[in-house]
C-alpha cells in the first residue's frame, strides 16, 4: 500500500532524529516557501573589483534627482557604488609634509622619510604632491607617485616607511631627495574582533602569578572592536560614522562627487559607537559619544546626543534648538540602535529602550521598555515588517513590536551552544554578526561566526509570515534588502583575498578583500564575467515511523518492505537527488557501523522521474533531498512509500 509521509515545514534542531519524528532536522542554502522547502535564489556579482578589508555595514540611496548609490564600509574604506562600478570616498587625515625619497637603482621600493610619521604597516597612503630632483637620480615620474594609493609595506624606524613602486628604479638613486605630501586613510578598525593585550588589559590583582605593576598582561578581558561603521542618509546626504570614531558626510549633489572624499561634520562629536537618523523629524543620533564634544576621553558608552533639527553641526542644547541628550543606565554599553515606524529602539547588552519625538520643549522622550533582552552586536538588529528583530546578548531571539518579545526557536541551541554537533555562535566575535531582511522572501535573518571562527561563516533564517527557522552556512558581511535596488545586495569577504579595488601600490592580502553581490537572481553563482557555478543545497528530515498503517498497531514495531518511492517535486529544474535512510533503531548513524541504517540512493530524479524501486526494509525513515550541479532548482511536496509489513525482526 501507498503510505504519504509530510514534513512540517522549518528546522527541529532542539531534539534527536527520531524525537523530531515528521520533521526536517538539517539543510543548507534552503528555504520554506507555502509550508514546502525549496533552494534558494542564486546570486551574481556586481562588479568586477574586489574591495579591501570586509564590509561591515552598506547602506542604498536615492538623491534628489533620483540617481541611486550604495555606500560600502568596509575595515579599511568607505566606497560608494554606482552605476556599475566602486568610487573611494575613505576620508583621509591632515596633510603630512616635508617627505623625501631614497630609492636604489634596481629595486621598487622606495624609503619614504618623515620624522614621527606616526604609520604603521598596512597603512594606506595618497600622495597629494610630489617634486622629484632632475640629473638622473630617479626614473619615476610624479605620476608614478599620485596616481594610486600605496600601502605601508614596512616600517624601519619611527622617521622612515617603505613602499613598492609599480616598477624598479632605472634612475641612479635617490638619497633623502626630492620633497612631497601625503594623507592617511583614517584608521577604521582591525580586521577582525580581537583581544587586547599589553598594560591595563588585565584585571586588577586579578590573580596570583599575574602580571606585576607596568607589565603587559598574556590573559586579557578587553576586546578590540572591528573596524565598522553605520551609514544613514539625511535627505540625500550620506553620513558614516566609524566605530569609536568620528561622523563623516558625503553630498552626491556637488559636481564631480565621486571623486570628492567624505568630510568630517563639524561640531560633531568626535568618538562615537554609531550614528542614527531619526527620519520623521531630522535629527541625527550619536550613540555611546562624549560627554564633552571634542574630547574622546569623555566617550561614555551608555550617553546618546542628538543634534538639532535639520543641523548636523549642533548638538549642545540651549533654549533656542532642539539639541539634547540621554544617559541611560541598565547596562554597560550601548550595543546599537535601529529606526522603526516612529520611534528609535536603543539596546544595551542588557536592555531595551524607546526613543519617541514628542516636539518641544522636549524633543525626545525614553523609556526602558524591556530587560534581560540585551543584543549581541552592533548590526545584530534589523527593522522588517513593523518590528524589530535582534539577537540576543546572551543567547535567543528577540522582536519588539510595542513589546518586547521572546521567538520560540528550533534552532536555538545549534546556534548559540556547542554542545553535540550544535555549530554554537563563537561570542568573541560577536560585534561582526550581521542582522538583515529579505521582503521577498519574509525573511529576516543573520550571519554569524560559529565556535573559534573569526570571521563570518554560518547564518540562520526566520520566516516571519510561516513561522520557521533553518540554518545553513551562507556567508556574508552585509545585506541589504531591495528598498532601493531591484534585487538584495550583499557583501562576501575571504580572509586571504587580495584587493583590487581601489588600485593599491604594494598591496597585500593582509585585510583579505570582498566581493559585491546582488541575491536572488536565478539559481547559480555568477561571478562579473557570467561564469557559472553551483549552488549546491540539501535538506534532511527526521526519522519517520512507517509501522503504523492500516491494521497494523506498534509504535515501530514492524519491520517494514519499502519497495518504491514516489518524488513530489512542485518546481524542478534540472536534476535532484534524494537518498534515504533505514533504521531499525534510533541512532543507527553510521553505515560502516554493522548496525548503521540502510541507506538507498541517492537517486537522481527529473520532471519525467514518476517513482523509484528500492526494495529496503525498516522501522524508520529518513530522507535528504539535495543538488550538485548548475542550473539546478527544487521545490519538494510529499512523499509516498509502498510499504508492506515484513515482521519485528
Amino acid at each position: 500500500m501507498l503510505q504519504k509521509i509530510q514534513f512540517k515545514p522549518g528546522f527541529n534542531k532542539q531534539q534527536t532524529e527520531t524525537g523530531a519524528e515528521g520533521q526536517w532536522v538539517d539543510g543548507n542554502n534552503v528555504r520554506f516557501r507555502y509550508g514546502q522547502p525549496e533552494k534558494i535564489g542564486g546570486w551574481q556579482q556586481l562588479v568586477d573589483n574586489t574591495l579591501a578589508g570586509p564590509v561591515r555595514d552598506q547602506h542604498s540611496w536615492t538623491d534628489l534627482t533620483g540617481k541611486k548609490y550604495a555606500a560600502l564600509g568596509t575595515s579599511k574604506l568607505l566606497v560608494i557604488y554606482y552605476e556599475g562600478a566602486f568610487y573611494d570616498i575613505t576620508p583621509v587625515e591632515a596633510d603630512v609634509t616635508g617627505c623625501t625619497f631614497d630609492s636604489t637603482t634596481g629595486s621598487a621600493t622606495v624609503t619614504v622619510n618623515k620624522t614621527a610619521h606616526g604609520l604603521v604597516v598596512g597603512d594606506y597612503i595618497k600622495f597629494k604632491s610630489v617634486s622629484l630632483p632632475g640629473g638622473g637620480e630617479t626614473g619615476y615620474t610624479t605620476g608614478d607617485f599620485q596616481t594610486n594609493v600605496f600601502e605601508v609595506i614596512s616600517q624601519p624606524t619611527a622617521n622612515t616607511i617603505t613602499i613598492t613602486m609599480p616598477s624598479n628604479e632605472t634612475g641612479t638613486g635617490m638619497s633623502a631627495q626630492g620633497s612631497a605630501t601625503f594623507n592617511k586613510y583614517i584608521t577604521i578598525g582591525p580586521v577582525f574582533q580581537t583581544p587586547a593585550y599589553g598594560w591595563g588589559t588585565a584585571d586588577w590583582g586579578s590573580y596570583v602569578g599575574g602580571p606585576g605593576w607596568g607589565e603587559e598582561s598574556s590573559s586579557t578581558n578587553v576586546v578590540l572592536d572591528p573596524g565598522s561603521w553605520s551609514l544613514d542618509n539625511y535627505g540625500q546626504l550620506l553620513v558614516a560614522t566609524v566605530r569609536n570614531g568620528a561622523t563623516y558626510t558625503w553630498n552626491p549633489a556637488i559636481a564631480g562627487a565621486l571623486e570628492i572624499r567624505a568630510t568630517v561634520v563639524s561640531g560633531a562629536p568626535t568618538t562615537s559607537l554609531m550614528s542614527l537618523v531619526s527620519d520623521r523629524d531630522r535629527h541625527l543620533f550619536l550613540m555611546g559619544t562624549e560627554t564633552t564634544i571634542g574630547t574622546a576621553s569623555t566617550q561614555n558608552k551608555m550617553f546618546i546626543r542628538f543634534s538639532n533639527q535639520e543641523d548636523l553641526s549642533t548638538y549642545t542644547p540651549t533654549a533656542n534648538n532642539t539639541a539634547g541628550t540621554f544617559l541611560i543606565d541598565q547596562g554597560n554599553e550601548i550595543i546599537t540602535a535601529v529606526q522603526g515606524k516612529d520611534y528609535v529602539l536603543v539596546l544595551t547588552d542588557q536592555a531595551a529602550y524607546q526613543i519617541q519625538f514628542v516636539g518641544p520643549p522636549f524633543t525626545f522622550t525614553i523609556r526602558q521598555v524591556g530587560s534581560n533582552c540585551g543584543c549581541l552586536g552592533q548590526h545584530a538588529a534589523v527593522y522588517a515588517q513593523g518590528s524589530v528583530f535582534w539577537m540576543g546578548f546572551g543567547g535567543g531571539f528577540f522582536m519588539f513590536d510595542g513589546t518586547v518579545k521572546q521567538l520560540p526557536s528550533l534552532v536555538e541551541d545549534f546556534v548559540f551552544t556547542t554542545q553535540g554537533d550544535a555549530l554554537g555562535i563563537n561570542y568573541n566575535a560577536n560585534q561582526i554578526a550581521f542582522a538583515y531582511h529579505n521582503s521577498l522572501y519574509n525573511e529576516v535573518g543573520w550571519f554569524y561566526a560559529a565556535n573559534a571562527s573569526t570571521q563570518i561563516n554560518r547564518n540562520v533564517v526566520y520566516n516571519f509570515i510561516e513561522k520557521t527557522w533553518t540554518t545553513g552556512s551562507l556567508a556574508r558581511t552585509s545585506y541589504e534588502d531591495n528598498h532601493t535596488y531591484a534585487l538584495p545586495y550583499a557583501s562576501q569577504f575571504t580572509s586571504n583575498g587580495t584587493p583590487t579595488f581601489p588600485t593599491i601600490n604594494g598591496v597585500t592580502n593582509t585585510f583579505g578583500s570582498s566581493k559585491y553581490w546582488a541575491h536572488e537572481t536565478g539559481v547559480n553563482e555568477v561571478d562579473a564575467n557570467g561564469n557559472a557555478t553551483a549552488i549546491t543545497s540539501y535538506i534532511q528530515s527526521g526519522d519517520y515511523d512507517i509501522s503504523i498503517q492500516q491494521g497494523i498497531q506498534g509504535d515501530g514495531e514492524q519491520v517494514m518492505r519499502v519497495s518504491r518511492f514516489i518524488p513530489d517535486f512542485k518546481n524542478l529544474s534540472g536534476n535532484a537527488k534524494i537518498t534515504m535512510f533505514f533504521r531499525n533503531y534510533p541512532g543507527q548513524t553510521e553505515q560502516s557501523d554493522s548496525n548503521g541504517p540502510l541507506i538507498t540512493g541517492p537517486f537522481t530524479c527529473n520532471t519525467t522521474t514518476t517513482y523509484v524501486s528500492t526494495r529496503v526494509r525498516g522501522r524508520q525513515v529518513s530522507l535528504k533531498i539535495e543538488n550538485d550541479a548548475v542550473d539546478e532548482s527544487w521545490r519538494y511536496g510529499t512523499l509516498r512509500l509502498d510499504i508492506a509489513a515484513g515482521g519485528r525482526r
